[in-house]
């Protein structure tokens, strides 16, 4: 384990690192302040620091009444990738998700996403549909841990 601090965000700071790290990671679909916190009280966000570094955030979102299915994002901010700082927000993703009573985990990775595809490839995702959002030039790739 490393000395990544990873928490929920609870107030606009934390929110707003969480909303910086995806605009980022996603350009073609920016939040504001006000989707991030509508986000937050359906999914389960996080926020991970080295220091006082903003390094990534994660998303879980839990299986719905009628599905079983738990989606699991993990984002990483391009100056720390490769220090295994994904795979430990993925980790707690994959915890919190089965915890909630998953019995599939699904990723979204955009497609331009290189990393995000690698990464997802590497712990065991394939692909299951590729779909362009309304407006969206950039098309979204569903993933499903095999």
């Amino acid at each position: 384990m490393s000395d990544l601090r990873i928490q929920q965000p609870d107030d606009d700071v934390t929110l707003r690192h969480w909303q910086y790290v995806h605009n980022v990671i996603i350009p073609a679909h920016l939040l504001s302040l006000e989707e991030v916190r509508e986000r937050a009280r359906r999914h389960h966000l996080e926020v991970a620091y080295l220091g006082d570094d903003l390094v990534g955030c994660s998303t879980v979102r839990p299986p719905s009444d009628d599905t079983q299915t738990a989606t699991v994002i993990a984002r990483v901010l391009a100056p720390h990738r490769g220090q295994g700082f994904g795979g430990e927000l993925y980790a707690r993703g994959l915890n919190r998700a089965r915890e909630s009573g998953a019995e599939t985990i699904e990723t979204v990775v955009l497609s331009s996403n290189e990393d995000g595809l690698r990464f997802a490839r590497k712990h065991g995702f394939v692909e299951i549909e590729r779909y362009l959002l309304p407006g969206d030039t950039i098309p979204w790739i569903d993933l499903r841990l095999s």
